[in-house]
């Protein structure tokens, strides 16, 4: 239900852009990627060149990687040069040691690179973990963010159902005795039925997905297994997901979110098996400037399924926030 009052407009009137996007070109590779210093981190990122006069942040999920973001930072680059991020411990970002993959680990990380940039406030994109992470951020260092984009992000969601989770041994993968034998037969898995479990999981369409495109997750599936860190982050980052969920409070993310006060889009797919999209109204309501995007036949991934229809709804909330119409 829209949440209209006199200082702000319903929720779900969101307005999109009638600026022309760049043709989607859905055979193009990711962009170049490499270990940088930023803010005295370091992290594996991909840099889309663009327009210079702003930069756009993009933070990947749980699994993820900065690969996430070749379509959506390519629809935006004429507006925004783009830096999609690896979170430590993801895509090639070697975890510094000590590191603790909480959520507020990992944003501390992210708020020392985006200050590092010195880029100005940027816009925030987050998806899953990545948008938990950018809430955090938004909402203790606003300084930082321009806008805040939140695609599935990471909110509170404990419905037991293994149908959740890419391959539903998982929930076994670390109980006593069975779950030894479990992570053997996970770590059996060869890195194409890896990246199909994802990809069957995250896209309301899975048959949809490239050929070309499945081959590049299982390009990189490949190249981490050999990463000694890879296995634990993700596990130690999922238990970080699964402790601020039950942590309530201040530490909630339903209690942080009023905190984000800059021009906020949440973009939800009604098909989305990771996180229900019965959280998506309350999530852009709780977010003072937030408004509401919820497509049809979309998964967990919207920014990698529906990329040109994201990234005419992120351009207008741009355009509307810079003229202060948002």
């Amino acid at each position: 239900m829209d949440r209209e009052t006199p200082d702000r407009p319903p929720i779900t009137h969101v307005p999109f852009s009638a600026t022309p996007l760049p043709p989607l070109d859905e055979h193009a590779p990711p962009w170049p990627g490499g270990v940088e210093e930023v803010g005295g981190v370091r992290l594996h990122v991909r840099r889309t060149p663009g327009n210079t006069e702003a930069t756009a942040v993009y933070v990947h999920g749980l699994g993820g990687s900065s690969t996430n973001w070749t379509d959506l930072a390519a629809q935006l680059a004429p507006f925004a040069q783009g830096v999609a991020v690896d979170l430590p411990g993801f895509g090639f970002s070697e975890p510094a040691d000590g590191f603790d993959f909480s959520l507020d680990a990992h944003a501390e990380i992210l708020g020392r690179f985006v200050t590092g940039l010195e880029a100005g406030p940027v816009h925030l994109v987050g998806n899953s973990m990545g948008g938990a992470v950018a809430l955090l951020l938004a909402a203790r260092r606003p300084e930082l963010v321009r806008t805040l984009t939140l695609v599935s992000p990471a909110m509170p969601d404990r419905r037991p159902d293994p149908r959740r989770l890419s391959d539903p041994r998982m929930m076994l993968a670390y109980l006593p005795v069975v779950g030894r034998r479990v992570r053997r037969q996970l770590a059996a898995l060869g890195p194409r039925e890896r990246a199909s479990q994802v990809i069957r999981l995250c896209f309301a369409e899975p048959d949809a997905f490239p050929e070309h495109r499945l081959a590049e997750l299982a390009e990189e599936a490949q190249a981490r297994a050999g990463l000694a860190w890879a296995t634990p982050a993700l596990a130690r980052s999922t238990f970080g997901i699964f402790r601020t969920w039950f942590t309530g409070g201040d530490g909630s993310l339903w209690s942080v979110a009023p905190k984000a006060s800059m021009p906020s889009l949440v973009v939800w797919g009604t098909q989305d098996r990771v996180i229900s999209v019965r959280r998506a109204a309350r999530t852009a309501s709780l977010l003072p400037r937030g408004r509401l995007l919820v497509l049809p036949r979309t998964g967990h991934v919207a920014q990698m399924e529906r990329p040109v229809t994201v990234a005419k709804a992120v351009l207008g909330m741009w355009e509307r926030s810079a003229t202060r119409r948002w």
